[in-house]
């Protein structure tokens, strides 16, 4: 059974980031910069050049701010996959560098909707829905690779498509 998704359209993307992590973020920056502009050079006897240390602190207190802003984006974003975000946020925390956001990326589930004629959910890569066989996307007769409905061909395996008695209202999508 498949989780219920939250729900956030593909066009909020804006709102993926929330405002906690935005502000931890800022925070992150702001302590970053503190800690290599003011408390590290007090007893330091050999001051770097400006311009590699401009460089180096920039550079480390804009990595801390992206940590955290995608931690803030992964708990938004699996709750849309049917995904649990209690436990991304937690490999995101755990997997030192970055790898657990790169580890998030690559195993994240394809996106949530609902099927129009039985209210099922239904991943967005399916072209039928498991529940009632209703047709989501058009696909080839063939080969069952996605096809947009304004093609004559499959682009795979070049079968014509005019053959596959495309619903109607997939053809009308495509005018």
């Amino acid at each position: 059974m498949m989780r219920d998704p939250e729900s956030i359209t593909v066009n909020d993307d804006a709102r993926l980031i929330p405002v906690w992590s935005i502000v931890v973020a800022v925070a992150a920056f702001v302590l970053v910069e503190y800690y290599f502009w003011v408390v590290l050079p007090v007893g330091r006897q050999h001051h770097p050049p400006l311009g590699f240390a401009v460089y180096f602190n920039l550079s480390w207190g804009l990595l801390a701010s992206l940590y955290f802003l995608m931690v803030g984006y992964v708990s938004k974003d699996a709750p849309r996959r049917a995904m649990s975000s209690r436990f991304w946020i937690l490999i995101c925390f755990v997997m030192p560098g970055g790898i657990g956001a790169v580890l998030y990326f690559l195993l994240r589930q394809p996106l949530i909707s609902r099927c129009p004629a039985c209210s099922t959910f239904v991943q967005s890569d399916f072209h039928f829905c498991p529940s009632c066989d209703y047709q989501l996307t058009a696909s080839c007769g063939t080969c069952f690779r996605t096809v947009r409905a304004t093609d004559q061909f499959c682009t795979c395996c070049g079968h014509e498509l005019s053959a596959d008695h495309m619903p109607a209202r997939l053809r009308v999508m495509a005018d």
